[in-house]
């Protein structure tokens, strides 16, 4: 049995839970964060994306207790006093989004766990970015003690350039991400040291802004590296986000070899990574989705 602490339970820290509940060699022994133990479960029982989770979520004392098994809550401010060798910890999720380098997540380990999942880019060459169905054949548990799983931009992006580049060769790309909003944004307007743009209110505006995702796949796929940028637009829902890429490929292709091209790929095995669809939907279709990315065949366009 795996054991598993999250760091920071806020939108992706409770996604996460919710998903390893489903894992019957994983269980969340803790949690570090500054909400207590009776926020907790209501955030993880009552989701206003997700709906009500199918699982029995108690308080007991200090922590919380989800079918039948006890989850310690803590809320330590620095991690080196997270208890995780008491706990037996395996693994920590690193799920801030405030601890993104080999050197901040480091107290986990001397905390006592043996790895460190980081749930965010990570710019530290010391650290390895590993994105499923792109680059995780090559992750090897024993040689690593800290990875990044990079961004759920790049977990959509780098599947579908990879099918791209390994089948036709990619000279360039260029990519917009109309993204759903996220904790970051402000409900209201409010100042902004970093985008101002982002200071704007989150419901009444598409936000152009910067993204990472698209520099960062080279962290990946290393044959991209300077080939690939883009930017995001932040829109006003909650779930669900859509990549609009424009690729440059080595050869001519058509709109029927590109879809045959993922249709081949989804039936090979990365069905549960990289998806496709022929049906005219729209992002609340895909709501809860655990695909990284699910290509609109409908979608395909090719200019000659």
């Amino acid at each position: 049995m795996i054991r598993i602490a999250i760091n920071g339970y806020g939108r992706i820290g409770r996604a996460l839970h919710r998903q390893l509940l489903a894992c019957e060699d994983v269980v969340v022994v803790g949690i570090n964060s500054r909400a207590d133990a009776h926020s907790h479960a209501l955030l993880l029982k009552r989701d206003s994306v997700y709906g009500t989770l199918d699982a029995l979520v108690e308080v007991e004392g200090k922590d919380l207790k989800v079918n039948g098994n006890v989850v310690q809550v803590f809320q330590e401010s620095d991690p080196a006093r997270a208890p995780w060798k008491d706990l037996g910890v395996d693994i920590v999720i690193e799920s801030t989004g405030k601890f993104t380098t080999r050197a901040q997540v480091l107290p986990h380990l001397e905390a006592g766990a043996k790895k460190v999942l980081i749930t965010a880019p990570c710019k530290d060459e010391a650290v390895r970015t590993i994105v499923m169905g792109v680059n995780d054949e090559e992750f090897n548990p024993a040689d690593f003690e800290v990875i990044s799983n990079a961004s759920c931009t790049t977990n959509a992006l780098a599947p579908t350039m990879k099918v791209l580049e390994h089948y036709f060769g990619v000279d360039a790309a260029m990519g917009s991400t109309i993204h759903a909003f996220t904790y970051t944004q402000n409900l209201l307007d409010n100042s902004s040291t970093e985008d101002f743009r982002r200071s704007r209110a989150t419901t009444e505006s598409i936000i152009p802004t910067t993204t990472g995702a698209m520099t960062a796949i080279s962290q990946v796929i290393p044959s991209l590296k300077g080939k690939v940028d883009g930017m995001a637009f932040r829109v006003p829902i909650p779930s669900v986000s859509v990549l609009d890429m424009t690729v440059i490929l080595k050869r001519e292709v058509t709109v029927d070899e590109v879809n045959e091209l993922f249709l081949k790929v989804e039936g090979e095995g990365m069905n549960a990574i990289l998806g496709t669809s022929d049906e005219p939907l729209v992002s609340i279709d895909y709501k809860g989705d655990t695909r990284s990315a699910i290509v609109d065949l409908l979608s395909t366009k090719v200019l000659f």
